[in-house]
C-alpha cells in the first residue's frame, strides 16, 4: 500500500471506533466530512459514524443505539429502510441506474407534484435543492427582466454564492453571516429582510422594487430552528409582489409533502409564483425540483431560452425512491392509529405530544427553554423568549444547547447538533418513541444541572 492510499480503521485503545473513523476522514475530507453541520463543531466533541438505520432507530459503527430525531435532517418522513422504499430502490437499480434519457417514471413523479400542488402547472426534477434554489430565481429573473432577488437573514437555500448571504443553519451555527469566496459582485443583486418583518420588506420595495425580480422565502423557517410565519406576514408577500411586479418564490425543500400534502403554501393558503423542493420528493435519495405556472416554466430550455440542465436530473433510482415514499404517504395507515386518521394527523399528534412533553420537562427544570413546531417539525430553544427571527434565535444559549446535545446522545437519543436546526418526526415513530425522548429530555436536563 502505498503512502496515498486510505488506511483502513483499526480499533485503537482507549478510543470508539467512531472516534477512529473520524481522525482517518480528516485526513482526507474537510473537517472529515461531507457537509459542515455533521462535524459537531456547534456542539463539540467527535460525530457518530452510523452504519445502520431501521425505523425509528439508528446504530453507529461501535453497536450503540439511538432513538432517531434527524430522520436525515427531513427526507426520511417513513423512517430508515422503509421496506415499500428499499423494494423500489432495487427495482429501478435492476433496470439501470441512469440513462441521460426520458422515462415515464419521471412523469408520474411531475404528475403527483402538479396534482399535490394547486400552485404548481409544470415541474422541472433536478439533482439538489441547492440546484433547484439556484434555478428558480434564474427563472424569476429571465421572466421579469430583472437583476435583484430578495432573501431573508437566516433563512437558507443552499450554498449558491448569491443566496449564501445571511444564511441560517449551518452558517449560523459556525458563526459565519457569509461565506469567504463569495464576492461582492456576486451578492450585490441579493437584498436581505428580516423574517417576520413586513416593514422591512416594504422598505426593500421602496429601495429597489423597481429591479426586484423575486421574492424567496422559507415559508416556514426551518435552517435558524422552527420558525413559524406570524399572522398575514406570508399574505403579505404576496400582496407585495403583486404590486411591485415581483414573484414570490416558496423554497419549500424542507416543508414539501412534510408539513402536509400540499405543502406550506395550503397550510397557510398563500400561492406562490414557483416553489422550489428536494429532501422527501426523492425518499431519502439526492433530488430537487422547482415548478409554477405554465407560462413562467415554459421559458425554461427546450420550450424557452433559460437555460439549466443536468445528466443526473430525473435520476430513476431516485424517482422511485420519491414515489414509493409519497404514494405510502397518501394510502398507508399510520402505525397503531385507529380509523382513517392520516400520516399528517398522525405526525402531528405525535409532535403535539412530544412538544408538551418537552415544555413539561423544562418547567419541572426551571429550565428556560422555549418549543416551536409547526407539525412534524420541532425546535428546543435554550431562549426565555419567543424566536421570531435570526436576531432572536441568536440570543439563544448555544453552550447550554450543546451541553444538552451531549446529554441526549447519552441517554440514547440523536437530536440534531445544532441549535438551529429542526428535529424531525417521522411515521415510524411511536408514542412510545416519543415519550421516550420526552423521557431523555428530563433526564438530561437534570444531568445538566
Amino acid at each position: 500500500m502505498n503512502s496515498r492510499d486510505p488506511a483502513p480503521v483499526t480499533e485503537q485503545e482507549g478510543i470508539s471506533r467512531s472516534e477512529s473513523a473520524f481522525q482517518r476522514a480528516m485526513r482526507y475530507m474537510p473537517g472529515g466530512v461531507s457537509s459542515p453541520v455533521r462535524a459537531f463543531g456547534a456542539v463539540g466533541g467527535n460525530p457518530r459514524f452510523l452504519k445502520r438505520g431501521y425505523g425509528s432507530r439508528v446504530v453507529d459503527v461501535d453497536d450503540r443505539q439511538y432513538l432517531d430525531m434527524l430522520s436525515s435532517w427531513g427526507p426520511l418522513i417513513l423512517g430508515h429502510a422503509d421496506p415499500e422504499v428499499v423494494q423500489a430502490i432495487k427495482r429501478a437499480a435492476e433496470g439501470g441506474t441512469s440513462f441521460g434519457t426520458p422515462t415515464e417514471a419521471e412523469t408520474d413523479l411531475a404528475v403527483t407534484i402538479v396534482e399535490a400542488l394547486p400552485s404548481v402547472e409544470m415541474v422541472r426534477l433536478v439533482s439538489s435543492g441547492t440546484e433547484a434554489a439556484m434555478s428558480a430565481v434564474r427563472l424569476a429573473r429571465a421572466a421579469t427582466g430583472r437583476s435583484r432577488v430578495l432573501k431573508f437573514a437566516g433563512c437558507y437555500h443552499g450554498h449558491v454564492d448569491y443566496l449564501l448571504v445571511s444564511a441560517g443553519s449551518g452558517p449560523a451555527t459556525l458563526g459565519l453571516p457569509d461565506s469567504p469566496g463569495v464576492t461582492q459582485g456576486a451578492s450585490g443583486d441579493t437584498v436581505v429582510a428580516r423574517y417576520n418583518s413586513v416593514q422591512s420588506v416594504e422598505e426593500a420595495f421602496t429601495e429597489f422594487g423597481e429591479d426586484l425580480a423575486a421574492v424567496l422565502v422559507e415559508p416556514v423557517a426551518a435552517n435558524m430552528g422552527v420558525i413559524p410565519p406570524e399572522p398575514g406576514f406570508l399574505q403579505s408577500l404576496r400582496s407585495l409582489c403583486n404590486e411591485g411586479g415581483s414573484l414570490l418564490i416558496f423554497d419549500e425543500v424542507v416543508t414539501g409533502f412534510r408539513v402536509g400534502w400540499s405543502g406550506a403554501q395550503a397550510m397557510f393558503n398563500v400561492t406562490p409564483d414557483l416553489t422550489v423542493l428536494g429532501k422527501i420528493i426523492g425518499g431519502g435519495l439526492p433530488i430537487g425540483a422547482y415548478g409554477g405556472t405554465r407560462s413562467v416554466m415554459e421559458q425554461v430550455a427546450p420550450c424557452g431560452p433559460v437555460y439549466q440542465a443536468g445528466t443526473l436530473s430525473g435520476n430513476p433510482v431516485s424517482v422511485a425512491a420519491g414515489l414509493a415514499t409519497l404514494r405510502a404517504l397518501r394510502s398507508r395507515q399510520p402505525p397503531g392509529s385507529a380509523g382513517d386518521e392520516t400520516i399528517y394527523q398522525y405526525l402531528d399528534r405525535l409532535g403535539e405530544r412530544l412538544e408538551s412533553g418537552i415544555c413539561r420537562a423544562a418547567r419541572e427544570a426551571g429550565a428556560s427553554i422555549t418549543v416551536q413546531r409547526v407539525g412534524s417539525m420541532i425546535t428546543a430553544f435554550f431562549n426565555e423568549d419567543g424566536v421570531v427571527d435570526l436576531e432572536s434565535a441568536k440570543r439563544s444559549d448555544t453552550e447550554r444547547f450543546s451541553r444538552f446535545f451531549h446529554a441526549m446522545l447519552g441517554e440514547g437519543v440523536y437530536w440534531p447538533p445544532s441549535q438551529f436546526e429542526a428535529a424531525m418526526i417521522s411515521a415510524a415513530h411511536t408514542e412510545d418513541d416519543v415519550d421516550e425522548v420526552v423521557q431523555a429530555v428530563t433526564r438530561a436536563l437534570e444531568r445538566m444541572d
